[in-house]
């Protein structure tokens, strides 16, 4: 082999070797998504990732089990499992099913609001045509214990995104990686320990008595039973028609409001900039 070739040949490996080390973690990890009692929004809206959905099933997590998206009858072992609807309590499968992902899960993520706080499914009084006796319905924090909430009706498809990124570097990235990962994390895993319920006093509490109301509108579009309005440019809440389902503090963005994350916010964005290259 002459000199330029053999010259050639080793600047190519190096130039393979330096891109091998910017990948931001080596293994795959395990994704499933279990579907419960929903609209499937909450998938619609995984799917509007695109070709970032795409990017994270080509290089960072193996879809395990899925309804519509794998063919596995049975939950399997998962790294993280992303939770769509809430628990039908009258049927027997779906109370096994939530129990089973906890078991075979590392981490559990409540994905939307129907799961997190049972949403409009709070509503369900039973009567259906064909299955008149599903009339009760719990989010799934109250059968089993939950790592993360990924508020909203339906969540963002970045959140949900940024969540999926976040989790496999916790789990597979190096130190400094696993570090900004859960102060990324810790708002959302600081709302699943909070509980399944919440209302409009809870805002007044935590968001408008504190100075952090910014008059966006968000929990007003959010309450399902429209006991919120917008007053003069701020939020008014009915205490009579509130049902304390929790969708209005969930999908408030400075109800979780946290300075970790606020200081980290350009690292945040760079790291996951990064791994959707």
């Amino acid at each position: 082999m002459g000199g330029e070739a053999k010259s050639a040949q080793i600047s190519m490996e190096k130039k393979v070797e330096a891109k091998k080390e910017t990948k931001p973690v080596a293994n795959k990890i395990k994704l499933g998504h279990v579907h419960l009692s929903g609209c499937t929004g909450c998938l619609v809206s995984v799917a509007d990732n695109n070709l970032g959905l795409i990017k994270i099933l080509d290089d960072y997590a193996d879809l395990v089990y899925s309804l519509t998206l794998a063919d596995v009858r049975h939950i399997p072992e998962m790294d993280v499992a992303l939770v769509e609807g809430s628990v039908c309590i009258q049927d027997h499968e779906s109370v096994e099913d939530i129990k089973e992902t906890r078991k075979k899960s590392k981490i559990v993520v409540a994905l939307g609001s129907c799961a997190s706080y049972g949403n409009i499914t709070r509503f369900s009084r039973g009567g259906q045509h064909n299955q008149p006796q599903h009339e009760s319905f719990l989010p799934i924090g109250d059968l089993i214990d939950v790592d993360i909430y990924i508020p909203g009706c339906p969540p963002s498809p970045e959140l949900i995104r940024n969540v999926a990124i976040m989790a496999y570097l916790l789990l597979e990235g190096n130190e400094d990686q696993k570090a900004l990962a859960g102060k990324y994390l810790k708002p959302l895993m600081d709302l699943a320990k909070r509980g399944t319920s919440g209302c409009f006093c809870d805002l007044m509490v935590d968001v408008i008595n504190q100075g952090l109301c910014m008059g966006c509108g968000t929990c007003a579009a959010s309450c399902p039973v429209r006991a919120i309005t917008m007053e003069f440019g701020k939020p008014q809440g009915e205490r009579d028609l509130c049902i304390k389902c929790g969708s209005c503090y969930g999908a408030c963005p400075r109800s979780f409001f946290n300075s970790d994350v606020i200081e980290e916010f350009e690292n945040i964005n760079e790291i996951i900039a990064g791994a959707l290259k």
